[in-house]
């Protein structure tokens, strides 16, 4: 049932499902919605429950920086994250956010070693090579 988009009332004044039904209304993907969701519950909670009515640039960069710091999240998980709080403001608000000052997380990637494990000889070795390249590719681009 978790594919199954559930129902909610239309006449609700609970913050979440307004902001649910107007993702339905601009009809997103349902699990776009349960991102973003997911997201937007985790910057409200992590704000002690604030009305993001009452927050800013400042709160969003404090968020992400727990983020990055506090839950080492890889950089990718972070831009989720920032998209659904910009998504929040800008669309669903109405505010727009400005210039936002926070470094993305630097956690690396992980090698897949169950998959590498499986693998012998030169083609172990072929496989591990090929993804150190492409990590140390992404770690010099990100410090262009």
């Amino acid at each position: 049932m978790d594919d199954v988009r559930r129902p909610i009332n239309c006449n609700s004044k609970k913050f979440m499902d307004q902001f649910r039904l107007f993702m339905r209304a601009r009809h997103l993907a349902y699990k776009t919605e349960k991102t973003y969701c997911y997201w937007v519950y985790f910057y409200i909670r992590f704000h002690n429950k604030k009305n993001p009515k009452e927050m800013a640039e400042r709160e969003i960069e404090q968020f992400q920086e727990f983020l990055s710091n506090d839950r080492n999240v890889a950089a990718n998980t972070q831009k989720t994250a920032l998209n659904a709080v910009v998504f929040l403001y800008e669309k669903f608000l109405g505010v727009k956010i400005g210039d936002l000052r926070f470094e993305y997380a630097r956690k690396p990637r992980q090698l897949p070693t169950v998959v590498v494990s499986y693998l012998k000889g030169i083609h172990r070795l072929t496989a591990s090579l090929m993804w150190y390249m492409t990590q140390s590719f992404a770690i010099h681009k990100s410090n262009i």
